[in-house]
């Protein structure tokens, strides 16, 4: 029988760092990381290792690491099999995660769900998603500036055994070795861009599509710690949906500044990022680039189309006439960038899952286009190379039904050896092919410095 989940205060740290040094080195070891206390806006971290069963869902759908699950089970029902392994008589507590599903679904994960043809081929050897059982978790809450441990007696004493076997020296944050070998090579040359982006122009005057996102993906060798390369890219650019989960010579290295779905008691919320301006030299300049980004037709429209396009997503699984949108082309800055933030919220349909949820939304209409399916078509037949984790999610969905997840943008994906980072805009029928080249490099020019430079 399942000992009973406690909830055990730990002292508190503004950073998760420390302690994630402490847990990384153990199996499938993850880190959901609010940014803190760099970045604005995030409230949680989320730390764990060890899980219970890992799932792994490949390009055809097929679910592989858990002899438990049927043969041919669709990948969110194995999922859901997976989460109800855990009790449900968990602890009354409003901490975000009381034991659950913990991963990544990749973009690719999106050819599970709409008829895409699957023409790019693969850019990195991960699968399509990659899901763990956890049973326990440390969570700091940065708000109240409070840390917990939520776990059985028995896995507590396993966690607090790690970490006092740790160096109590270590704060994180000490570089071991890590070098890129050669410099980041981009797979499309600015002409093959444009040639790209004028295909695009050609579908949206013929109907197809009002907006596409497009992306190109920059790649080059590495040596080393990938901690010490996330680390590296948390102090260039915090954000509040980053992470960190590594297996074998596989990793994913977010630091995204978008949400794409939380739920928590029945209501749902995303935030849909349209609209960038780099960041200003001088407080005149960055402030002038900010009243241009708000001031923007261009970017305020293909801001409104994504929110459009979320409200019916939403609406597929959400209590008819609770869909609202709080806020409109809300400007939020960051280290590198200025976005235009919208927000979408609902009330889920009371026979409805948060994982019905994530599949009904999948993959988020802010990196895709509108319409959503013919927009991904267009991406798979444009695009050489399959996305893979880059614009999908990393998160959590707990044992309660609460879930939050992000739109992995700002995102390095390590496979065998090689560092994968893309960049990508959404393209209307008013963009500028050389404008919308150089948002592409804006975007991820500080991620390539970052793992450059250990300076």
């Amino acid at each position: 029988m399942t000992s009973p989940l406690e909830i055990t205060p730990l002292p508190y740290r503004d950073s998760p760092l420390a302690l994630f040094a402490a847990l990384r080195r153990r199996p499938d070891a993850v880190l959901l990381d609010s940014g803190r206390p760099a970045a604005p806006g995030g409230r949680y971290d989320i730390l764990s290792s060890d899980p219970l069963s890992v799932l792994e869902i490949d390009a055809a759908g097929h679910c592989h690491g858990d002899d438990a699950l049927p043969a041919d089970i669709p990948p969110f029902a194995a999922q859901r099999v997976l989460l109800e392994r855990l009790p449900r008589d968990v602890p009354d507590s409003d901490l975000p995660f009381l034991g659950g599903l913990i991963g990544y679904w990749s973009y690719d994960l999106g050819r599970c769900l709409e008829p895409i043809p699957g023409r790019a081929r693969p850019a990195a050897g991960l699968p399509a998603a990659r899901v763990g059982l956890y049973d326990w978790a440390l969570i700091l809450d940065h708000e109240r500036r409070e840390a917990w441990l939520v776990a059985s007696p028995e896995r507590r004493a396993q966690v607090l055994g790690w970490l006092e076997a740790s160096n109590d020296e270590d704060d994180g944050d000490t570089d071991e070795d890590f070098r890129l070998t050669d410099d980041f090579a981009a797979e499309m040359s600015r002409d093959d861009y444009l040639a790209r982006f004028d295909a695009v122009q050609r579908y949206i005057r013929a109907g197809d599509c009002y907006q596409i996102n497009l992306a190109q993906r920059f790649s080059a060798h590495y040596e080393g710690d990938l901690w010490t390369a996330y680390r590296r890219l948390r102090r260039a650019t915090p954000t509040p949906f980053s992470g960190f989960l590594a297996w074998g010579d596989q990793a994913i290295l977010s630091m995204s500044p978008e949400r794409f779905l939380h739920c928590a008691d029945g209501r749902v919320e995303t935030r849909p990022i349209k609209g960038t301006r780099p960041r200003g030299a001088t407080s005149e300049e960055d402030r002038r680039l900010a009243e241009e980004l708000t001031a923007s037709v261009k970017d305020r429209a293909e801001n409104v189309m994504i929110v459009d396009l979320l409200r019916n997503d939403l609406g597929r699984v959400c209590r008819p006439g609770t869909v609202r949108v709080p806020q409109l082309c809300g400007l939020e800055s960051y280290a590198n960038v200025h976005h235009l933030v919208s927000v979408v919220t609902g009330e889920l349909a009371d026979e409805r899952s948060p994982l019905e949820l994530l599949a009904a939304a999948f993959p988020g209409g802010s990196i895709t286009g509108a319409p959503k399916v013919r927009a991904m078509q267009i991406i798979d037949e444009l695009e050489p190379s399959a996305r893979s984790a880059y614009c999908g999610s990393l998160g959590y969905v707990d044992v309660r039904g609460h879930m939050d997840t992000s739109i992995a943008i700002r995102t390095a994906v390590a496979d065998r050896g090689r560092l994968h980072l893309w960049g990508g805009g959404g393209l209307v029928a008013d963009s500028e092919g050389e404008a919308e080249y150089t948002e592409t490099l804006d975007k991820i020019r500080h991620l390539m410095a970052a793992l450059s430079d250990p300076h």
